[in-house]
């Protein structure tokens, strides 16, 4: 059984820009679920049979222990991606080396007009 709660969030990316968004883990959708010490992992593929990740975020915990932690792309990163619709999950590795899946949702690419 899960120990924490898979949220759906659906994600807003601007081509070419940085992207940061930070998250919560919960057990129940309010009761947070401390993170500290753990690892997370996320991908961004075209759909969910894609052989290959489109992109990797950076996981970073902000504040372990109320569950926060960051999904960051690169301006390189985003730039590298085609305008369009995504999907994506994150993955926290427990203690025991068990997956959680904690958050997953659809990514819109918006297209970038400024090229400089």
């Amino acid at each position: 059984m899960a120990t924490t709660q898979k949220t759906i969030v659906n994600l807003t990316i601007d081509q070419g820009a940085t992207f940061s968004k930070t998250l919560v883990v919960t057990t129940d959708g309010s009761t947070t679920y401390n993170i500290s010490g753990l690892t997370l992992q996320a991908q961004l593929r075209k759909s969910y049979d894609s052989s290959s990740a489109s992109a990797t975020f950076v996981c970073t915990i902000v504040d372990g222990s109320v569950g926060s932690y960051s999904l960051n792309l690169s301006a390189a990163d985003t730039t590298a991606l085609a305008a369009g619709r995504y999907i994506y999950d994150v993955e926290l590795i427990l203690a025991d080396s068990t997956y959680d899946k904690v958050h997953a949702g659809q990514a819109t690419i918006l297209p970038e007009a400024t090229k400089i």
